[in-house]
């Protein structure tokens, strides 16, 4: 593993750098090294930070981005995963697919406390099960993207086709 100029762990090593719904799907997904974590400083989590301080590319880090889709009085929520480089079109391919009169991003309160993770860290392993995974093309194509680890004190790297292959994961064009 070589992305930037992090050292990266098999991610099952290392539940401690993960949220818990994280290591609980990572123990889960029966691949040993599928998953890889790298420890950071929590107060470069944020993208840009991250990817300049430790040299990763904006097109090897990707995005989850949670959604509030609303009709008829129901809440729904999904997570939508785009590469940094890209934004997801939230009001115009995600709303349609998800069939929603209104959708905005998710309140960083809810997505805490539904996702059991932490704002900046939120990443699809773990979400819950009834919860639709929407990959962008471009990240289930790539070979290797940075992720969030559930916490703002490590990222993860998986590959797109890991990502893809989430059980509730749909791969969309979801990027403008």
């Amino acid at each position: 593993m070589a992305i930037g100029t992090l050292e990266w762990t098999d991610a099952a090593e290392r539940p401690d750098l993960l949220a818990e719904p994280v290591a609980r799907a990572v123990g889960g997904l029966g691949e040993p090294g599928g998953v890889s974590v790298a420890e950071i400083d929590p107060e470069l989590a944020d993208t840009a930070a991250f990817c300049e301080r430790y040299g990763v590319g904006l097109g090897e880090s990707a995005n989850c981005v949670i959604v509030a889709a609303r009709r008829a009085g129901e809440t729904r929520y999904a997570a939508c995963m785009v590469l940094a480089t890209t934004r997801a079109d939230v009001n115009g391919v995600i709303r349609r697919h998800l069939d929603a009169r209104k959708i905005s991003f998710a309140p960083m309160d809810d997505a805490v406390a539904l996702t059991g993770m932490e704002y900046g860290g939120i990443t699809p392993l773990g979400l819950p099960e009834d919860w639709p995974v929407l990959v962008d093309e471009a990240v289930a194509a790539h070979p290797e993207v940075v992720i969030g680890s559930g916490v703002r004190r490590s990222k993860l790297a998986v590959s797109g086709s890991l990502l893809a292959g989430l059980k509730t994961a749909q791969v969309l064009h979801l990027a403008n």
